[in-house]
């Protein structure tokens, strides 16, 4: 296998794993500057038995065989997928990269690289950095948005509007520079869903600051005082509508009543000697488990196609979104243009999002939980739901475009484009543990060979030989057993999943400069009462509550 993992993990207190020439796993041990320039991760469990490739191809090939059935009970709205992705980038955003110097003090080196909640992938480092001011408007207040570009399909689609787009470069010597987003982290244009879920987050922190400037408040004082309460709100809704949906509810409230058990544990909590302990102020990891596995969940809530807006849907003229569309239709991944190549950015007649492409956001969301009927499109195709959380991928992410994981110019084996098998194969690159190990840790029961060899509705996986079954069945890969849990749980994470998912969540929110765990007296002033945020309320701040605002095309 050639070296296609591009990526890489400094795990402390093991070094650079990477893969050497030969595509094998190798531990480097980094001189203390380029630890510093590292993500720091680290290993909550032990080391796994590597699965060989061709078990990671045949799996890989099993999940990646079509649509699963849509979630339910509840079912969950789509654009909690793109939520996801997003909660992840600001997990896991180096900010020192975004522009590295070599003034970057050692404390922002390590700063730069703990896993928080607190929307670094929105402010990056804040108006007054001298590299990352770019983000932001001339009062070095509000965040800069875009402006999509007009396609004479019709009067509404036949004009650019401002604050519907990210904001683009513009200049450069190449179509790839101009239309690049200026935002910290280019992962939130790699698909259109991720990249309309960030530019509706600027609009948020803009109506945040237009409210809070109404009292008085200006300058840098404003700024600070409008990131703390869009990190606070954010934070909320995570822990009271997010989580909840994706992991067992129970799993989160003991979590987030009781404290970790198991992840970087507090004093506090006797029961839990062996683990090792964290004082306040210490600075949190991002535990390879959760990076690789726990948390790679939303890769199986995502659609093939989605009921977009009024001019992309499965009844009207010009078809439904399908899910390349929506990799086309970024910055990242594509060239935001109907024509061109998709793997090549330079071609394509737009620099700009086309008007056409604003997401309706009433068929990503249910606005009926914020008591918004008129909120509910009665028009025709109308909320999207995700795909159940289990062991099968849509057929599309078998075959990534290229830009997706970060090379344009290269053309490596099918397989390699397969999201499962990159999936496993990271898996395999940091001697990742098994689920049966992390259930003993855990003290939990672990799945049964018959769970994970037939599941509950996923994956089928017949075509596998009964040696690789067996190899399967002693050391199943993290990722693909957390998604056999949820499988036997309504498409809820459970078990090694949740407990995973529920405690780096907590650990991430405890360690933000702002953080609601540390102020636990604080309750929303932005929702419909002092106990309520969610993603739908986050909307309709955002949006003023306009359904011409949400849904720009009618």
């Amino acid at each position: 296998m050639k070296r296609h993992m591009r990526d890489d993990y400094f795990v402390v207190g093991e070094g650079l794993l990477s893969f050497d020439d030969q595509g094998q796993p190798v531990a480097e041990r980094p001189s203390t500057t380029a630890e510093l320039r590292k993500f720091r991760f680290s290993r909550l469990g032990p080391e796994g038995v590597p699965l060989e490739e061709s078990i990671r191809a045949a799996v890989a090939q099993a999940m990646v065989t079509g649509p699963s059935s849509d979630s339910a009970n509840p079912a969950i709205p789509a654009g909690f997928t793109y939520l996801g992705q997003f909660v992840d980038h600001d997990l896991t955003m180096d900010a020192t990269a975004v522009a590295f110097g070599s003034d970057v003090s050692v404390d922002e080196l390590l700063q730069g690289r703990s896993p928080a909640l607190d929307l670094d992938s929105l402010y990056g480092r804040g108006p007054h950095d001298k590299d990352d001011s770019r983000f932001y408007a001339a009062d070095s207040v509000h965040l800069k948005v875009g402006k999509t570009a007009a396609v004479p399909i019709d009067p509404v689609t036949n004009q650019d509007l401002e604050g519907f787009d990210l904001p683009r470069a513009g200049h450069g010597s190449t179509k790839a520079a101009r239309q690049a987003a200026v935002i910290p982290d280019p992962r939130n244009d790699e698909n259109l869903a991720v990249a309309q879920t960030h530019a509706a987050f600027l609009r948020f922190h803009n109506r945040v600051v237009d409210q809070l400037a109404t009292a008085g408040l200006t300058g840098l004082l404003l700024f600070h005082a409008a990131r703390a309460l869009v990190v606070k709100h954010y934070q909320w809704m995570l822990r009271t509508d997010f989580l909840p949906r994706i992991v067992s509810p129970e799993i989160v409230d003991d979590v987030f009543t009781n404290g970790r058990k198991f992840f970087e544990v507090s004093p506090g909590n006797q029961e839990r000697r062996r683990y090792r302990w964290v004082k306040p102020g210490d600075r949190p990891t991002m535990p390879i488990e959760f990076s690789v596995a726990g948390y790679r969940l939303g890769h199986s809530m995502i659609r093939g196609a989605y009921q977009w807006n009024r001019i992309f849907n499965s009844q009207s003229a010009f078809g439904i979104a399908t899910l390349d569309l929506l990799f086309r239709f970024s910055g990242t991944s594509g060239n935001l243009s109907p024509d061109g190549e998709l793997d090549n950015p330079e071609s394509g007649a737009f620099e700009r999002l086309p008007t056409n492409w604003i997401v309706d956001f009433r068929r990503l969301y249910d606005f009926r939980e914020a008591g918004r009927e008129d909120l509910v499109v009665t028009d025709g195709p109308g909320l999207n739901v995700t795909q159940r959380i289990d062991t099968r991928l849509v057929d599309p992410l078998q075959n990534l475009p290229l830009g997706s994981f970060g090379t344009r110019d290269a053309t490596p084996p099918p397989i390699q484009r397969n999201l499962a098998f990159r999936n496993l194969t990271r898996a395999f690159m940091v001697r990742l543990a098994s689920g049966q190990q992390m259930a003993d840790l855990f003290d939990m029961e672990p799945l049964k060979p018959d769970q994970i060899l037939g599941g509950n509705d996923g994956a089928v996986l017949d075509d596998l030989s009964q040696q690789q079954k067996d190899a399967l069945t002693a050391n199943t890969p993290l990722w693909f057993y957390v998604l056999r849990e949820a499988e036997f749980n309504q498409g809820r994470l459970n078990g090694v999943g949740g407990r995973i998912v529920a405690e780096v969540f907590h650990r991430a929110m405890e360690a933000s400069r702002t953080s609601i765990l540390r102020d636990p007296s604080w309750r929303p002033t932005l929702g419909p009462d002092n106990g309520t945020f969610r993603m739908v309320d986050l909307l309709l701040f955002a949006f003023e509550g306009k359904a011409e605002k949400l849904n720009p095309l009618g």
